[in-house]
């Protein structure tokens, strides 16, 4: 039998008060039918114009605006306007690179070089390493691109010490999965991943062409060869507006206990 949910009560007893709807949200909704009717990449009106037409304030235009730029359905590019999101790029959580994930999705991968240097490995990137402390370490940052847009930065560590030469077999490679396979014949067989939310940096922003303080996927691997020796530390920061992950899941195998 139906409840009307206007008659239902608290388990307290007491008549249950329906929700109250924030204007911003009423808001919210129409500008989200508005976008329903246009293409993807298509501008979305100045928020004094969106203001106008729905008889409310900027404050709360910007509100409604940001919320769905959080949720991906619109996207906010620094210097040009906010836009109907273009569908999410998906990445499938498994063992692959940058390159072989674009390519699966029939988009051109490229990568530019931000920084790459050597540095000193603290006690946390010693342990994560398998080195010692103070030990060298190529640290590799990268701006990930597909179709010329910014998509990611993605900043890698590695052992100096194992892998001698390696910013030079990088030169000719477009691939540093590629590079370690050829030159070393080391194979990266698993690893473990971390998926976090944070919000843009000033620096992230900028180099992603969004705007700071919107919300970004943080992704850590720590990858291993066959031998179960570690290869690499990456941190990863997405845009969260363009990205979504994609994983299969299993039962556990009968007899064998659920984590």
């Amino acid at each position: 039998m139906a409840t009307d949910v206007s008659s239902a009560q608290h388990p307290t007893g007491a008549p249950r008060r329906a929700a109250r709807v924030p204007k911003y949200y009423r808001i919210k909704q129409q500008v989200l039918a508005m976008t329903r009717t246009l293409e993807p990449g298509s501008a979305m009106p100045a928020e004094r114009l969106l203001a106008v037409r729905l008889g409310t304030s900027r404050t709360t235009i910007r509100q409604a605006l940001q919320e769905l730029v959080g949720e991906g359905r619109l996207d906010r590019i620094q210097g040009k306007g906010t836009f109907v999101a273009q569908p999410k790029l998906y990445r499938t959580l498994q063992l692959t690179s940058h390159t072989e994930d674009m390519r699966a999705q029939g988009l051109e991968p490229a990568s530019q070089v931000l920084d790459i240097g050597e540095i000193a490995a603290d006690a946390s990137l010693a342990g994560l390493l398998g080195i010692e402390v103070g030990g060298r370490v190529l640290r590799i940052e990268r701006l990930r691109l597909a179709g010329r847009e910014p998509m990611a930065i993605e900043t890698t560590h590695l052992s100096v010490r194992r892998f001698p030469g390696l910013r030079e077999a990088l030169a000719t490679r477009s691939s540093l999965y590629t590079a370690l396979a050829e030159v070393y014949g080391v194979h990266l067989t698993e690893a473990d991943e971390t998926i976090e939310t944070s919000l843009s940096t000033p620096r992230e922003a900028h180099l992603l062409g969004t705007d700071v303080g919107l919300p970004m996927l943080l992704l850590s691997r720590h990858s291993h060869d066959a031998d179960g020796v570690p290869v690499e530390w990456v941190r990863s920061v997405y845009r969260g507006s363009r990205y979504k992950f994609v994983a299969a899941l299993s039962r556990p195998a009968a007899g064998r206990p659920a984590r």
